[in-house]
C-alpha cells in the first residue's frame, strides 16, 4: 500500500473489513515515519481542529453588505447561518472574481477599497468565527504590488486580522507563504482548493475534499486518516443534493464547506440538508477532540441495512457515527451494544439516552450513538442533551426538498413594443441573466460563447455619438455642484483636481451608474437600457468603444445584484481565462457587472452615454 489515492474506497463485502482495517493502520504507520508532523503540536493552530464548519460569503452579498450606508450585516448574517446550519466556525470573505478583471485593480484592491471590512472582520471575530482570506494565484495581468504575492497577503493578515488563507485552485501553497505569514502573524493557517498531497500535510492544516467520488461503502480521507489533527472540509458546490459530502465528512470526523451563493449563482441548500448539518455540528464541536486525537476505527459492523459506522474512542468515551446510504427509513438496533452498570448509551442525534443501540433513520440521514462512563454524566451534558432534544423537536428534522429559487427582478425601465435582439455573452461561474446552469456539474464547460435573444422594450431613440467626456462631466459639476452620497473613488483618475486638458476628450470614468444618472438627468435624457443601447448603436452605425457603457438593465436575486455593460474597454486584461472580459466588443456583446460598493463599483473602465 505504499501509493494511496485522496479517497480510499472501501470494499463492498463487510468480511474483508477487519483486513482493509489492518492494511490501513499499516500504511499509516509507514506513512508517519516518513514525514514532521511538529506542526500541529504548536498551539496557534489548535485552532482549525475545531473548525468543522466553513462556510463562504460573496462580498457583493446584498445579504452580508449594505452599500448604501457602507456597512456589513455580519449580525443578521451569523444569525441566519446559526438557523440553517448550526452556525460557522470560519468563513471565507471572497472579493475579487468574476469581478476582476474589467479594470487593473488587483485581488488585493478588492479588499482594501471595501469600507468597513476591518470592522467587519472584528465584528466576525468576536462571535467566535474564524476569517479566512482567498488567494487567487492566477491574478497575473492586473496592477502589480510592489512586494511578492506572499508578503502582501501576509501584510493584508496582519492589517486585517485573517486567521487563514484559502488557496484558489492550488493543492498546496510555496513554502514562502509559509514563511511570510509566520513572520507576520502567528496561526494563520493554510487551506487548499486541491487535494492536497501527503508532503503538504507539514505546513498546510487544512484542505477541501473537493468533489471526492465515494465507495458505496464509505470510505476513508487519506490525508484525515494519516493525520487526524488536519482538517478537511467536504464540497460538492453545484449539487444540489449534499448528503454524499454529509456522509463523507461524519464518517471520517471531518467537516464541511457550505456555499450557496456561488460567485453570483443562487445555490441554496435543502431544508433536509441544513436539518442534518444542524443535527451534527454541534456533536463536532462538543468531541472535536475525540475527532483528532482519539482512536479511528472505520467501518465497523452494523445490523440494519444499508447502514455503515465509524467508531470514535478517547479516554473512557466511545462514539459511533453512522450514515443511513438508502432512500428509505431504517429503525431498529444498528450495533450489538447495551447500556451496563458503568456506561450509559445515548442517541446524539435525538437527544435522549437509550437502554440499546436502537434507533430511527431516516433516508440519508445520520446518526450518533454514545457510551459515555457513568461519572461523566453530569449536569452540563445533561444540558448538551437537552439542547439536541429542543433542537431535533423544535424543528431541525426537516425531509423537505430544495427551497425554491426566486426569479431575476427585470426592470428595464420603459414601455415600448418589444423587440427581439441576438446578445453574447462568455459563459462563467456567475452566470448571465440567470444562476449558472451547472448543477451536479464538478468541471462545468466555461469561457465559451453563448447567445441569448432577448426581448425587450425599445423605444425610438437618439443616441450620444460618443462617451461623456471629462470636460463634459466637470461642466456639469460646475453646473450643480454635485457630489455623490458615497464618495470613494469618485474620479479618482483625476486625483481631486480637474483632468489636464489633453484629457478633456476622454472619456469619463470612476463614476457609478447613480453618478450617471445624474448627469443625464442634468442633460434632459437618461441612460439607455441593454437593448436600447445595441439597437441604438447599431441603427447608428457606431463602433469602436473605448470604455464600457453603464445600462439601466439591472437584475437581482435576493442576494446578488448587477447590470449589464456594453461596449468594451480599450485596454485589455491578460494572463488568466479567469478574468472577466476586458478589450474592444461588438456592439452585441454584453458583460455581467456584479455590484459591490460604489468604491468598487467606480471604474476607470467604465463610462456611460446618454439617449434622448
Amino acid at each position: 500500500m505504499s501509493e494511496q489515492p485522496p479517497l480510499i474506497p472501501a470494499p463492498d463485502d463487510p468480511a474483508v473489513w477487519p483486513a482493509w482495517r489492518q492494511d490501513l493502520a499499516s500504511w499509516r504507520e509507514e506513512a508517519r515515519s516518513k514525514y514532521d508532523a511538529g506542526a500541529y503540536a504548536k498551539p496557534e493552530f489548535e485552532w482549525m481542529r475545531r473548525c468543522h464548519v466553513c462556510a463562504k460569503v460573496m462580498l457583493f452579498d446584498r445579504e452580508f453588505i449594505d452599500p448604501g450606508h457602507s456597512r456589513f450585516l455580519v449580525h443578521d448574517y451569523l444569525g441566519r447561518m446559526h438557523r440553517d446550519f448550526g452556525g460557522i466556525d470560519a468563513l471565507v470573505l471572497w472579493q475579487a472574481y468574476p469581478r476582476i478583471g474589467f479594470d487593473s485593480r488587483n485581488q488585493f484592491d478588492h479588499y482594501r477599497l471595501m469600507p468597513g471590512l476591518r470592522e467587519a472582520i472584528d465584528e466576525l471575530r468576536a462571535a467566535g468565527v474564524k476569517v479566512v482570506l482567498a488567494y487567487n494565484p492566477w491574478d497575473v495581468g492586473t496592477r502589480r504590488e510592489p512586494s511578492s504575492d506572499e508578503h502582501t497577503i501576509a501584510g493584508l493578515c496582519a492589517e486585517f486580522g485573517f486567521d487563514a488563507v484559502f488557496l484558489d485552485t492550488l493543492n498546496q501553497g510555496p513554502k514562502a507563504l509559509r514563511k511570510a505569514l509566520d513572520a507576520a502573524k502567528p496561526g494563520v493557517v493554510l487551506e487548499s482548493e486541491l487535494a492536497l498531497p501527503i508532503t503538504g500535510l507539514t505546513d498546510h492544516h487544512a484542505s477541501w475534499a473537493q468533489w471526492f467520488d465515494d465507495s458505496d461503502a464509505p470510505g476513508v480521507m487519506r490525508n484525515r486518516w494519516l493525520e487526524r489533527r488536519h482538517m478537511m472540509h467536504c464540497i460538492r458546490r453545484w449539487d444540489l443534493d449534499h448528503t454524499s459530502e454529509l456522509h463523507m465528512a461524519w464518517m471520517n470526523g471531518a467537516g464541511m464547506f457550505v456555499w450557496e451563493n456561488i460567485f453570483g449563482s443562487w445555490n441554496p441548500w435543502s431544508y433536509r440538508d441544513k436539518s442534518i448539518l444542524r443535527s451534527i455540528s454541534p456533536i463536532w464541536r462538543r468531541y472535536a477532540e475525540l475527532f483528532s486525537e482519539g482512536n479511528w476505527e472505520p467501518l465497523v459492523t452494523t445490523t440494519l441495512p444499508r447502514v455503515f459506522a465509524s467508531k470514535w474512542s478517547h479516554n473512557g468515551v466511545e462514539l459511533w457515527t453512522l450514515v443511513n446510504r438508502s432512500e428509505e427509513t431504517v429503525q431498529g438496533s444498528a450495533l450489538p451494544i447495551s447500556s451496563d452498570g458503568s456506561n450509559r448509551l445515548f442517541d446524539l442525534i435525538q437527544g435522549k439516552e437509550i437502554d440499546h443501540a436502537d434507533i430511527r433513520m431516516w433516508p440519508r440521514w445520520p446518526g450518533a450513538i454514545l457510551s459515555l462512563p457513568k461519572s461523566m454524566v453530569n449536569q452540563e451534558f445533561a444540558t448538551f442533551l437537552e439542547s439536541q432534544q429542543l433542537g431535533f423537536h423544535g424543528g431541525t428534522f426537516d425531509t423537505r426538498r430544495l427551497e425554491p429559487i426566486p426569479a431575476r427582478l427585470r426592470s428595464f425601465g420603459v414601455s415600448a413594443p418589444d423587440k427581439e435582439l441576438l446578445c453574447r455573452f462568455r459563459a462563467r461561474e456567475c452566470g448571465e441573466y440567470e444562476s449558472a446552469p451547472f448543477s451536479q456539474c464538478a468541471g462545468p464547460r466555461i469561457h465559451y460563447e453563448r447567445n441569448f435573444l432577448l426581448r425587450a422594450p425599445i423605444e425610438a431613440t437618439q443616441i450620444d455619438d460618443h462617451d461623456v467626456t471629462n470636460a463634459e462631466f466637470e461642466e456639469f459639476m460646475k453646473a450643480t455642484g454635485y457630489r455623490p452620497k458615497r464618495g470613494e473613488s469618485f474620479l479618482a483618475q483625476w486625483l481631486d483636481h480637474p483632468p489636464p486638458p489633453k484629457h478633456h476628450d476622454y472619456p469619463v470614468g470612476d463614476v457609478d451608474k447613480d453618478d450617471a444618472r445624474a448627469y443625464a438627468q442634468w442633460k434632459g435624457c437618461r441612460l439607455p437600457t441593454e437593448a436600447e443601447w445595441q439597437e441604438a448603436m447599431q441603427s447608428a452605425h457606431l463602433t469602436g468603444q473605448k470604455v464600457w457603457n453603464w445600462t439601466e438593465s439591472e437584475h437581482f436575486d435576493g442576494h446578488t445584484l448587477f447590470g449589464i455593460l456594453k461596449g468594451g474597454y480599450a485596454e485589455s486584461i491578460t494572463g488568466s481565462d479567469w478574468y472577466a472580459d476586458s478589450g474592444p466588443k461588438a456592439n452585441d456583446w454584453s458583460a455581467k457587472y456584479i455590484y459591490f460598493h460604489p468604491a468598487l463599483d467606480r471604474s476607470e473602465a467604465i463610462g456611460f452615454r446618454c439617449i434622448r
